[in-house]
């Protein structure tokens, strides 16, 4: 392309967290050019916003469409930015082929898919599930017996939990069936992931890397009301302060595995289950995390993870690798979901309580009376999110405790 072209990014699905993107390209002044690889029926149902920012929109995930699309649009290419995990595959597909910072295409399937996160995670001796690979619900339950009950039935594609399945015998394995036909992306799903369900803590892990090394940024724990097997990880998060017994295997763990998934660059948001017999990988996102983390990082501490992360696509050092991300409160979130069964809101009762709680950040509903609710059980259907923030662990849970007793959410059964 001629030198006289204006610098602009490509940024893949840049939508929910990942349209502040958009803001921080503006502000170094570069062109916006976005991606949108998820299906358009998902976007008009979710993101009718979603072009606003764009310098340009391309609607195909196809690389050869894209780069076509790009070349007439007079502009010079300066990085690649996955900004939602339906692109991850993609980004690194385009950066390697535009020659610009990426983490290669030898592993930018294993990165995505889970079939073969599973496989190339094994190769490199991570401790992860049994698991059988399917491509066919009609071959879930004998996939499942072999594996042994609990279970778990996932898209190899997926994101969110959407289309995932806890098996806990063989009458549950009997009714997969009725799973999802496409993902949360709106993409045909023709694999499954059947895996032995690891009981423990579940744990995020975010890290930064650059040229291979990796800083990890802070783990929050996936909290559960009680000790019950579970397909839906989202009732309460927080940040785990670094003394707590799990925190340094995890990021132990996930160091060696990004190592082994070869992120060389760029965010990272790692997922794991510490178990009894150790630390097991759930799933390798080479992207930044989701609204509660990003919004509280930007809230809290140091650290503008939308510009340390367009720094790393472009080939620049962040400087979240010289020294550790400084905090100054702990920072937590609670989901508050319908387990069921799904009715008409008739009222949310609380929330204007919640809202004039000390350390309650952020409020978000997407529901209002009169809408159908259904079970929660993805991360677009999530009837209240709150964040919140303490100065300490302690300080967190037991804010997360009082707003769930303050919300109820009040459902005519359909």
């Amino acid at each position: 392309m001629p030198a006289n072209e204006s610098p602009a990014v490509l940024l893949l699905d840049p939508v929910r967290t990942g349209a502040h993107y958009k803001t921080e390209a503006r502000r170094r002044g570069f062109s916006t050019i976005s991606v949108y690889t998820v299906a358009q029926e998902v976007i008009a149902e979710n993101w009718l916003d979603h072009a606003d920012g764009d310098d340009f929109s391309v609607y195909s995930a196809d690389a050869d469409e894209i780069l076509t699309r790009i070349d007439s649009l007079g502009v010079r290419l300066i990085g690649v930015v996955p900004a939602m995990d339906s692109a991850v595959h993609l980004a690194d597909t385009l950066a390697e082929r535009l020659s610009l910072p990426g983490n290669g295409l030898a592993k930018a399937a294993a990165r995505r898919n889970k079939a073969d996160m599973r496989r190339v995670a094994a190769e490199a001796g991570l401790r992860i599930p049994r698991y059988v690979l399917v491509d066919s619900t009609a071959k879930i339950a004998a996939a499942a017996a072999e594996i042994g009950f609990p279970a778990i039935a996932k898209h190899t594609t997926g994101a969110g939990s959407y289309g995932t399945y806890l098996l806990s015998n063989s009458e549950d394995a009997a009714r997969t069936s009725t799973m999802h036909a496409k993902n949360q992306f709106g993409w045909q799903v023709d694999e499954w992931l059947v895996e032995q369900y690891i009981r423990g803590r579940e744990l995020a892990v975010n890290c930064f890397s650059h040229n291979g090394e990796h800083r990890i940024v802070d783990i929050w724990e996936y909290r559960q009301p009680d000790d019950s097997d579970y397909d839906f990880p989202y009732w309460e998060s927080a940040k785990l302060p670094e003394d707590d017994p799990d925190y340094r295997a995890a990021a132990d763990y996930v160091r060696a595995a990004l190592t082994a998934f070869d992120v060389r660059l760029g965010p990272s948001h790692t997922e794991v289950k510490v178990g009894p017999d150790g630390v097991h990988l759930m799933e390798v996102g080479a992207r930044l995390p989701g609204g509660p983390m990003t919004d509280q990082w930007l809230a809290h501490t140091d650290l503008n993870p939308f510009e340390q992360a367009l720094d790393c696509y472009l080939g620049v050092r962040p400087a979240c690798l010289e020294a550790p991300v400084h905090f100054r409160q702990s920072c937590g979130a609670s989901a508050i979901r319908n387990d069921g069964p799904a009715g008409t809101l008739r009222e949310i009762r609380g929330l204007d309580e919640v809202r004039k709680m000390p350390g309650v950040d952020k409020v978000l509903s997407i529901y209002e009376p009169g809408d159908h609710v259904p079970v929660t059980d993805n991360t677009l259907n999530i009837p209240i999110g709150v964040w919140v923030s303490a100065p300490d662990y302690a300080g967190v849970v037991d804010l997360l405790a009082r707003v769930r007793d303050t919300v109820e959410l009040v459902i005519e059964e359909a």
